[in-house]
């Protein structure tokens, strides 16, 4: 069955993005390839491993996908980090499971943020890729806030099939992805 997200895309914004941009061949069109959570527990030195399974269950929950244990590369005396030492978990959504999760963060999850006025549209790395940052999970309905043991903050990258900060811009808000207003354009409106 294909989401309901993944349905308008191929519908309402591929042809619109291949319209817009005058694309003729529609592997051209952008896309989405991939979504990339990531949960860091560097701040939590005495207990790290236990930070790492709060996280791992954490991103299984909200994702629906069991993430991957991130180590340290290197030794770093400053951070108190050993070299092998686990310090993250990490997913790559792909296909159904990324749609459906946009699908839930567009629709359920922003709007639980508190005074929530839109993300930062200079997320953008000049590849195409959005990342953004979510300072507690407790936005996510998945997650049972009586259950939090440790406040643990998340990066989503959104990485698009264009190379053009313009064209994925315009991608993720046809797909109604809460960007903050600029005051400029608020204003010219």
């Amino acid at each position: 069955m294909t989401p309901n997200l993944k349905a308008y895309y191929e519908k309402e914004v591929a042809p619109a993005l291949q319209k817009e941009f005058s694309l003729e061949n529609p592997h051209e069109i952008p896309a989405l390839e991939k979504i990339v959570i990531n949960c860091h527990v560097g701040r939590y030195q005495a207990d790290r491993k236990a930070a790492v399974e709060d996280a791992v269950s954490e991103i299984e929950k909200i994702t629906g996908q069991k993430p991957s244990v991130v180590f340290a590369k290197k030794s770093v005396a400053n951070f108190k980090v050993r070299e092998g030492e686990a310090v993250g978990a990490r997913v790559t959504l792909r296909k159904s499971m990324m749609w459906e999760f946009l699908d839930r963060f567009i629709n359920v999850t922003s709007p639980n943020v508190r005074d929530f006025r839109g993300f930062s549209p200079k997320g953008f790395d000049g590849r195409g890729n959005f990342a953004l940052g979510i300072p507690d999970q407790a936005i996510f309905p998945e997650i049972e806030i009586d259950k939090i043991k440790r406040q643990l903050g998340f990066d989503i990258i959104v990485v698009t099939s264009t190379n053009d900060n313009a064209q994925a811009k315009k991608l993720l808000d046809l797909l109604h992805f809460p960007f903050r207003e600029n005051k400029k354009e608020a204003e010219a409106a």
